[in-house]
């Protein structure tokens, strides 16, 4: 028989948990001012494992961010059809955002489509580019991309940005350290720890379920060390089922999702979405309705927009607007001569906390009121993408 556990207890945890997650930068110590390339402008380029919302989201608040500082003209976006196509954005940015000192270079541009084949033709490619010196730095979007370009192949400054964890990728060596002199990624070595603490205070499961692909970026992705570290020392069991994820049909990759979810379900309390493309939101509804017949309880590490298609609980940002400022003061201070390596590389944001009361009602969850005092978005319904 499970222990009680005094409900002031779980609030006093949740918001000790809660309020750890704040924005924390160090300040901005070197110039910022716009300055040129001996006369010329910067030439930027960009490379992404593939399409992904959150990597449109960020370039777009980095260029806002540049605006504010005075190194491009502000500028007025027009509506974007597809919200994860950088390529559309980036040829528009090309094309249309005037400045005095930086180039974005249309043709500087690699998406792989997250296709290993395309993969390997871009990373050769982009890193023949880059060796001819044709741009002096270059964004990296993504753990597909911070693995490519991470490297001494190259000299590019390069930053890594909107990784789940790159420092358990082996994108860089530590949160203080990148091991490049020309390389930083943005990290928050706790993120998600914090994530799945705040978790268990609030549900206090005994068995939490999780799949993912058995790969490196699977791992990564699913945040695997953190979630078996934090299972040892708070005593939950930790199930896990592997489903194979790239280099199949999408299709594939839901099938053999549901069949870990269906596999797991009767024997867990909650379950922590990952990224995977059986988890994506226009797919997350089949795992979602196996894991509410036993009235699992459920976690995303995608943050806001999973709850929203109706995932009980997450926390995440509102906006890009704090990673856009980061990306964009590491952009100008390298500009202005500071080495890559020496920038701080870690950003951690004030986070939202976020719970979808329809799914609660669906698996007779009744949220406690001092849970709902601390919620800051709450959706009555869930929506389908």
């Amino acid at each position: 028989m499970r222990k009680k556990v005094n409900p002031s207890l779980i609030l006093m945890s949740v918001i000790s948990v809660f309020f750890l997650l704040v924005f924390l930068t160090d300040a901005v110590a070197a110039k910022t001012s716009p300055t040129l390339n001996n006369g010329k402008k910067w030439r930027i380029g960009y490379y992404e494992g593939g399409p992904w919302p959150d990597y449109q989201e960020t370039l777009i608040e980095t260029m806002k961010s540049l605006a504010d500082l005075g190194w491009i003209k502000k500028f007025e976006l027009p509506a974007l059809q597809n919200t994860d196509d950088a390529e559309i954005l980036w040829s528009w940015l090309s094309h249309n955002v005037k400045s005095s000192y930086l180039d974005f270079v249309e043709d500087a541009f690699w998406s792989s489509s997250w296709e290993d084949g395309l993969r390997e033709k871009n990373r050769r490619e982009c890193l023949d580019y880059l060796c001819d010196k044709k741009i002096d730095l270059i964004l990296a979007l993504g753990t597909w991309a911070g693995l490519d370009l991470a490297n001494n192949s190259h000299s590019v400054p390069t930053i890594v940005m909107s990784t789940s964890d790159p420092i358990t990728a082996g994108i860089i060596k530590s949160a203080e350290n990148s091991g490049f002199d020309h390389v930083i990624a943005e990290c928050d070595p706790t993120r998600y720890r914090r994530q799945i603490r705040l978790f268990h205070d609030i549900i206090r499961f005994a068995r939490l379920g999780i799949i993912y692909e058995d790969t490196t970026d699977g791992r990564a992705y699913s945040n695997l060390e953190d979630l078996r570290i934090v299972a040892k020392e708070r005593g939950f069991e930790l199930h896990e089922c592997i489903a194979p994820d790239m280099n199949i049909s999408e299709d594939e990759a839901v099938r053999a999702y549901v069949a870990c979810a269906e596999k797991l379900a009767p024997d867990i309390d909650a379950f922590y979405f990952a990224a995977h493309r059986g988890a994506d939101p226009e797919n997350i509804s089949i795992p979602l309705a196996v894991l509410s017949r036993y009235n699992v309880r459920t976690w995303s590490n995608w943050g806001i927009t999973h709850v929203r298609n109706g995932v009980l609980l997450s926390v995440g940002r509102e906006n890009f607007k704090l990673p856009g400022r980061f990306y964009a003061e590491s952009i100008v201070q390298i500009f202005n001569g500071v080495k890559p390596g020496d920038l701080n590389q870690v950003l951690k944001e004030e986070l939202t906390l976020a719970i979808n009361l329809e799914t609660a009602r669906r698996i007779g969850y009744n949220p406690p009121v001092n849970l709902m005092k601390i919620t800051g978005i709450v959706y009555d319904k869930i929506e389908t993408p």
